[in-house]
């Protein structure tokens, strides 16, 4: 979901079960993949914090480890190589999932997809209230360019589609922002909100779910 207040956070969320089988119905391979993250235009640190302990939380109900890994997962595969940032603030990611029962690891992907309304929505009423102008719709059309970088150059999936013969391209490229920017070696001024974002996305991944978050924004 993108949104039109460049104050509000885009966000992606995507779980999916793929079962190969043969023409009897035997099967014979099965998986789980996906994950939510979360990209913010502007850093608001208590919508990191608010989401990433919903999903620690869904995660530490099946065990403590998925967490820890499926968050250090999120942050290397959303990660712009390129330019050396994060694509937003991150989440969980995770592929292949077949250790264990079906049920079981249906289970915690359910847990964790049933996060999103309570995780997002509040961030989306809230946000979309604030106040822009002209200066931060710019600011938004630059990250969203680095958001059509990232999913042409780096996601798994939009390669994957290109690749399928016959493929329908319009449904691949349906995620990609309608209004994108691209400025050369573009540099936020330095101490301003966009100057803040930035350094996150450059820094170490940090540990949402348990920081402190001194100020409510």
């Amino acid at each position: 979901m993108i949104e039109v207040n460049p104050k509000a956070p885009t966000v992606h969320f995507n779980y999916r079960h793929f079962q190969i089988t043969k023409e009897d119905g035997t099967v014979v391979a099965w998986w789980f993949g996906g994950g939510q993250d979360l990209t913010p235009i502007y850093l608001f640190e208590e919508d990191a914090h608010h989401v990433h302990s919903l999903l620690k939380g869904a995660c530490d109900k099946h065990s403590p480890e998925y967490y820890p890994k499926f968050k250090k997962w999120a942050d290397e595969y959303f990660y712009h190589t390129a330019r050396k940032e994060a694509r937003g603030v991150g989440g969980i990611f995770f592929d292949d999932l077949d250790s264990g029962s079906k049920e079981d690891i249906f289970s915690f992907v359910k847990d964790c997809a049933g996060t999103f309304e309570a995780s997002y929505f509040p961030i989306l009423q809230k946000r979309s209230e604030e106040k822009y102008g002209e200066a931060e719709r710019k600011w938004q059309a630059l990250r969203h360019g680095r958001y059509v970088e990232f999913n042409l150059v780096y996601d798994r999936g939009t390669k994957f589609g290109f690749s399928v013969p016959g493929v329908n391209i319009e449904a691949v490229l349906m995620s990609l922002p309608l209004t994108v920017g691209f400025m050369y070696k573009h540099l936020p001024k330095f101490g301003s909100e966009e100057d803040k974002l930035l350094k996150t996305l450059t820094g170490k991944p940090k540990d949402w779910a348990t920081a402190t978050i001194n100020e409510k924004e």
